[in-house]
């Protein structure tokens, strides 16, 4: 993987607490006009925030904090019951308002990034998360648009298997949603509506309503990938 520019220019980061090593990929869209805005901002020092890696709509990869260090990118938030999420992962973003899809060069490059990262640091695929999913209700990044079935196919995320749209009417299974999204990583503890909002971002994300039968067979689904992939980090 090549870095553009000096490589890790950006001096917001620090040092993981408590030897930890990464166990999770945390993956964001900037939200800003441009890629150049954006590294501007994340190399700031007035701005607080970082990430390990940046990715432009035209494929190009650049490093701005090392791997080894704590980056300031996920904030508030947990996963799979731990908090400080910076000291556990490293940080993607990728170069997009949030507004439309994410360009093929771009998914080419995080693709490749995400292999070295997952080899280098022996991530598993469950461990590659959205901002969404560590902080529901307060980050919806990637989107609905982050294409997380073209990352499970190679390996690189994990996703449930075809599920039929059981429908609003359907009976529901005798399981809980909030018990099976904790199972999966979400925080159990947050509003139902938080954690159903942020679970259908990610995998069902044009659902609307209630919980139904079609999440919690979704749901299911994920909390039985994420133990069979060993869990998504420590």
């Amino acid at each position: 993987m090549t870095a553009s520019a000096p490589a890790y220019p950006s001096p917001n980061h620090g040092e993981r607490r408590g030897g930890l090593r990464p166990s999770l990929v945390v993956i964001h869209y900037t939200a800003m006009e441009s890629c150049a805005a954006a590294r501007e901002r994340l190399c700031d020092p007035a701005a607080e925030v970082s990430a390990h890696w940046l990715i432009s709509e035209t494929g190009q990869v650049e490093a701005l904090v090392p791997e080894t260090a704590r980056a300031w990118h996920a904030g508030a938030g947990q996963w799979a019951g731990r908090g400080d999420v910076n000291s556990r992962s490293i940080g993607i973003e990728l170069a997009n308002r949030g507004t439309h899809p994410f360009p093929e060069p771009q998914m080419a490059a995080l693709e490749q990034l995400l292999r070295d990262i997952l080899a280098r640091w022996q991530i598993r695929p469950a461990g590659v998360i959205g901002h969404s999913d560590m902080a529901p209700g307060r980050k919806s990044d990637p989107g609905p648009r982050f294409d997380w079935q073209r990352l499970a196919r190679q390996g690189l995320a994990i996703w449930p298997d075809a599920v039929p749209d059981l429908g609003p009417g359907a009976p529901l299974p005798g399981l809980a949603f909030r018990d099976l999204a904790g199972q999966a990583g979400y925080d159990p503890d947050l509003p139902e509506d938080l954690l159903l909002q942020a679970f259908r971002l990610r995998f069902r994300p044009w659902a609307s309503g209630p919980v139904d039968a079609t999440d919690l067979c979704l749901v299911a689904q994920v909390a039985r990938l994420t133990v069979d992939g060993g869990g998504p980090g420590v």
